[in-house]
């Protein structure tokens, strides 16, 4: 039966505030050989789906500097210190990128967006009942466009690759299984 790896050490390579490159020495449960694995230490994430009560999910479009192009992704971002809890962060992180409200949240699921090499999760939350009530309250690093789209046309986008985001993708899939176990939420 397959076992955890013993960790030897663990020492900090890098750190830019928002993540730490840990390089941890562990060894193979079997041979007790010694590996190096790089681990990138960051905060929690969170994803919202927001719905309006005619059916828009307000998604924002921006650039993004790892793949250089641009992408349609659900509001999200990082747990701050200063957020209490993984779903203050999503109501933070809705209002700041759309300025929507919801009236009431429910939590999808959580995912680890890369546990080859991530120490993170990301939760993900749907939010119904979503009302644009102010303007958008942006970081200085971030320049974003808000677009509403329905269902059915995010299901479109996926499917012929205008959607790559993975963890955006693995949302709507979360959310299809919240819908199969909670049809009377969805009701028209």
């Amino acid at each position: 039966m397959i076992q955890p790896w013993k960790q030897k050490n663990d020492h900090i390579a890098y750190d830019c505030g928002f993540f730490q490159v840990h390089v941890q020495q562990s060894a193979s449960p079997v041979t007790d050989k010694e590996h190096p694995f790089y681990v990138l230490h960051t905060w929690d994430w969170v994803n919202v789906i927001a719905l309006t009560d005619d059916g828009k999910i307000p998604m924002v479009y921006q650039y993004r500097h790892g793949s250089k192009e641009f992408s349609l992704e659900i509001p999200g971002g990082a747990v701050d210190k200063k957020d209490g809890d993984a779903l203050e962060a999503a109501q933070r992180e809705l209002l700041e990128e759309t300025g929507y409200e919801a009236r009431e949240w429910h939590s999808l699921g959580k995912l680890k967006p890369n546990p080859a090499i991530l120490n993170n999760t990301c939760h993900i939350y749907l939010a119904l009942g979503a009302k644009k009530v102010s303007d958008l309250d942006l970081d200085e690093a971030e320049e974003l466009e808000v677009r509403l789209h329905e269902l059915p046309e995010v299901k479109q986008m996926m499917r012929k690759g205008g959607i790559q985001h993975a963890l955006v993708i693995a949302a709507f899939e979360l959310f299809d299984l919240f819908q199969e176990s909670n049809p009377r939420l969805f009701k028209s």
